[in-house]
């Protein structure tokens, strides 16, 4: 049986990129969305014609690149440059243009505000279009190993551990070195003081290091990427990461806010919630929080600016470390708000002197009040209750109320709760497994931020292709009303396409 035979490589073929893009390509919105944008508005670094000297690719150029190798899995730069020369799309998109990878680079390098603004525009697009409801919200972190080893972070522990190993060997060397001169060995007295003059250099290394973890004031510093820290991944496992907050919206899970942070989830959430509501611009909405996120001060500022919380609090066990059991724990006590009391589960009533003391956890600082009574000497329970001598002092925050009351909506809305998880960690599965990006090769907190809304950025465009298809998509955003466009439409574009077959001819037309 004769095989399926192909064309001869030496044939002849008369054919345009055009023909080989199908009309419901995702490239197609690629291109029709950085052309429609203005990038200088954006805040992007838009190179500018020379008198003199080679002329410069178009920003829209690397813009394109990325967007492509994003959404397909590319994002090395050498990678992206290959891809130019033997991709037929990535011919399409760029009008045949191969940039060379040190200039693909430093555009991603250099544009990280403009790439956050991008992001945010395309969230304002998504509310328009009616993909964002703006009324519940999953808010949650990962993290993005950083470009940086934990050999190349250090605190003061480990500092001191490296300097305690050199003063040991150092000693062990030079009675070494004592020993060798009472044998006269010349060769074995030259290898040891090598040895000494290498734990000289290393000493004076981490004495440095010790200087500037001093100075920064910070517990940890790493020497390859300053911004990096040891984060905690999961259980006990610690990785030098960053930490990528998101938001996002439980219509169509797109991400409507996120930035990238070298903490914990402890101190994140209003900065996320807040930007949360800017770029959707809404008065109020519910933000689904795990208990990594619950912290007084962070609820009580939510609750300040109209943002109503549901965070799962912290389990509580069986016993604390003054001895309570289950039934006389903080949450067994009842506060009454008017008299500032509380009542115990024996009936007894804590009071107040009113004085505000100060606590520190974290390095975070609160004010909190003591309240105690001193039936708690003669309660038959004090033994379950405190192992305190002198009775049960509960000690309430500044912050209690707001604490009170998200708790309160946790237990009222458990259901509600219970779709955090279908609403937000599948897009950290989808990025960090599917696609790969579990890590980033850039460093600077700053240059991270850039890359993460980048990556946020094609996980939406590609959610709403698949919703909506690439016509309707298409069609939408170029009846979408923005300050950030520019005059040229889709549809003048469109019909330029049809009189121009060359994309050579068009790009000609419109520089004219």
């Amino acid at each position: 049986m004769q095989h399926i035979t192909g064309i001869s490589r030496n044939q002849m073929t008369f054919a345009c990129l055009e023909d080989h893009i199908s009309a419901d390509n995702p490239i197609r919105f690629i291109d029709a969305f950085v052309e429609n944008i203005a990038l200088k508005t954006l805040g992007f670094d838009v190179k500018t014609l020379k008198t003199e000297g080679r002329p410069s690719f178009d920003t829209k150029i690397f813009l394109k690149l990325y967007l492509y190798g994003y959404l397909n899995g590319l994002r090395s730069s050498r990678k992206l440059e290959k891809e130019c020369l033997r991709n037929t799309e990535m011919q399409w998109l760029l009008c045949g243009l191969v940039p060379n990878y040190h200039s693909v680079s430093d555009f991603r390098k250099n544009n990280p505000l403009g790439l956050k603004k991008l992001f945010k525009l395309f969230v304002s697009f998504l509310k328009d279009a009616d993909l964002v409801a703006g009324e519940t919200i999953a808010i949650d972190g990962t993290k993005s190993r950083a470009h940086n080893s934990k050999k190349a972070n250090f605190n003061q522990k480990k500092i001191d551990k490296h300097l305690a190993y050199i003063k040991e060997k150092t000693n062990h060397y030079l009675k070494e070195l004592a020993q060798n001169d009472q044998d006269d060995s010349g060769i074995s007295i030259s290898k040891i003081q090598e040895k000494i003059e290498r734990l000289k250099t290393n000493k004076i290394r981490y004495e440095l290091l010790e200087e500037k973890l001093q100075a920064s004031g910070e517990p940890q510093i790493s020497t390859t990427d300053e911004d990096a820290r040891a984060l905690l991944v999961q259980g006990q496992v610690v990785e030098i990461s960053y930490n990528i907050q998101a938001a996002v919206d439980s219509k169509h899970n797109l991400v409507v806010a996120t930035h990238t942070i070298n903490r914990n989830d402890r101190n994140a959430l209003t900065a996320i919630a807040l930007e949360t509501k800017e770029n959707l611009n809404a008065e109020t909405f519910t933000v689904l929080v795990d208990k990594g996120y619950h912290n007084g001060r962070e609820l009580s500022q939510c609750k300040e600016h109209n943002i109503t919380t549901i965070v799962a609090h912290p389990d509580q066990g069986i016993s604390n470390e003054n001895g309570t059991t289950q039934a006389y724990l903080v949450a067994h006590f009842l506060y009454d708000k008017a008299s500032d009391t509380y009542t115990c589960p024996m009936n007894q009533t804590l009071k107040t002197t009113g004085t505000w003391h100060k606590k520190t956890r974290d390095r975070d600082s609160y004010d909190f009040k003591k309240y105690r009574t001193p039936a708690c000497r003669e309660c038959p329970a004090k033994s379950l209750c405190t192992s305190r001598k002198g009775g049960r002092e509960i000690d309430r925050s500044q912050y209690a109320d707001a604490v009170e009351e998200n708790n309160k909506r946790y237990q009222e809305n458990q259901h509600l709760y219970r779709k955090r998880q279908e609403i937000n960690e599948h897009i950290f599965g989808t990025i960090k497994r599917q696609w790969g990006y579990n890590h980033t090769n850039l460093t600077g907190l700053k240059t991270v931020n850039g890359e993460h809304s980048l990556i946020m950025l094609a996980y939406n465009i590609k959610r709403a292709m698949n919703i909506l298809g690439v016509p309707d998509l298409m069609a939408r955003f170029k009846n979408w009303k923005s300050p950030y466009k520019t005059k040229a439409c889709l549809l003048f574009k469109t019909i330029i396409l049809k009189a121009f077959p060359s994309r050579f001819e068009i790009q000609f037309y419109f520089a004219s």
